[in-house]
């Protein structure tokens, strides 16, 4: 496995692949690699005559009181990871080689990113777009994978990579979760004991969403009250703070007032469990071709 941090090298290195006609599987990621992350190089592994995934903790993403300087960062753990998985190149700029101090542009995806955590991130996804779409341009993948885990951002990257004719594939893999539901994220590290311990509420209460749709219930408010008496009826430890609870539409991301057989729904939530915010998400409805 190589490591590669300059970005004008990397780009050469993936044009040169380019040329020889191999396919490149490509896995963006912020570090702190788990199961989640491992599902999706695997993936890659399977897929492609090359995998390259990128360790770049994007400082564009964070708002002002957020975690960046206190983001975990186990380069060392990753970098072995990686490795062991078979991965080929190991993309791991800093800030200041993917923005120099004359950078000026950013990718805005208009009604998708304002909405869900956008409303209480601004300009969170405004980051991830931004430079998402610079790693796709150094990388020049085929085929880039992303968790189902961060539903909007996967909705957000798919839409900007149809409207601005990106010629690669998104694949998004399904949610990796403990053994106890809960969805595997670099940020439950920030969990306390008690914390810890609460922090299977959130699926907890996503699954008796699905309880309610399975048994014929498909009016959207009464399922999200639902599962924000679920959150706010915990027992022992912290009371779930709620962010949000959404049901929408899977590529619209608007709002659903009832939730039909014949279409993509997403259920999603947001909440805070001590300091630490958590999201989760399932989906309702058949797959079709070619989505997710």
């Amino acid at each position: 496995m190589k490591i590669v941090k300059r970005p004008e090298t990397m780009q050469g290195i993936t044009m040169g692949l380019k040329r020889k006609g191999g396919t490149i599987g490509f896995v963006p990621t912020m570090g702190a690699l788990h199961e989640g992350h491992l599902s999706l190089i695997r993936r890659a592994r399977r897929e492609n005559d090359i995998v390259i995934v990128s360790i770049f903790v994007n400082p564009l993403q964070f708002g002002p009181s957020e975690d960046l300087k206190r983001y975990p960062r186990p380069f060392g753990k990753d970098k072995k990871l990686c490795l062991q998985e078979g991965v080929d190149f190991l993309f791991y700029p800093d800030a200041g080689a993917l923005y120099p101090r004359d950078f000026r542009t950013q990718i805005s995806v208009k009604g998708l990113e304002d909405v869900l955590c956008g409303k209480s991130r601004p300009g969170h996804f405004r980051g991830v777009s931004t430079v998402v779409a610079k790693l796709f341009n150094i990388v020049q993948p085929d085929n880039a994978y992303f968790g189902q885990k961060d539903s909007q951002q996967a909705v957000i990257i798919r839409r900007m990579v149809k409207d601005l004719n990106m010629p690669l594939e998104i694949v998004v893999m399904p949610i990796i979760r403990e053994k106890d539901g809960l969805a595997m994220s670099s940020r439950n590290a920030y969990l306390e004991n008690k914390e810890r311990e609460t922090a299977p509420v959130v699926y907890r209460a996503l699954q008796g969403a699905g309880t309610l749709v399975a048994k014929g219930i498909r009016d959207s408010g009464k399922i999200a009250a639902a599962i924000k008496n679920i959150l706010i009826s915990q027992k022992s430890g912290p009371v779930p703070v709620i962010d949000y609870v959404a049901v929408v539409d899977l590529e619209s991301l608007l709002p659903v007032r009832t939730i039909s057989r014949d279409a993509r729904t997403l259920i999603a939530l947001a909440a805070r469990i001590g300091k630490t915010r958590l999201i989760d998400n399932v989906i309702i409805g058949r797959r079709k071709k070619g989505k997710w």
